[in-house]
């Protein structure tokens, strides 16, 4: 197995609960490092939601292992972010044996 190609540097972000005031919180996102990383893209699908068409892409992003509990692993919950672009984490895996990198299963919501 050849090593993956980590070309894209993308900001790892970690979701806040702010107070509002009201007695409830609203979420928001704080930038926990930059990790390299290889993107590779599945099918998407396309879903109508309240009034708005939402188009959702996933993808398979690869970075380097990090220990448990260091602050540069990522996590379910997290979300990595290319510029405008969002992919929020829903599991991170360990490829292969050798547990250099990790698999960040991931999507990407685009509304047009």
């Amino acid at each position: 197995m050849s090593a993956p190609q980590l070309n894209r540097a993308l900001v790892l972000e970690g979701p806040v609960k702010i107070a509002d005031g009201a007695g409830g919180y609203t979420r928001e996102w704080e930038a926990l490092g930059v990790l390299w990383a290889a993107l590779k893209a599945g099918a998407g699908r396309e879903k109508a939601e309240s009034a708005a068409t939402l188009s959702r892409v996933p993808y398979r992003i690869t970075v380097r292992a990090a220990p448990y509990g260091a602050p540069s692993r990522p996590m379910a919950g997290q979300r990595l972010r290319d510029g405008t672009r969002v992919f929020n984490i829903h599991a991170v895996a360990e490829q292969g044996t050798g547990g250099a990198y990790l698999t960040c299963h991931a999507e990407e919501e685009v509304s047009p």
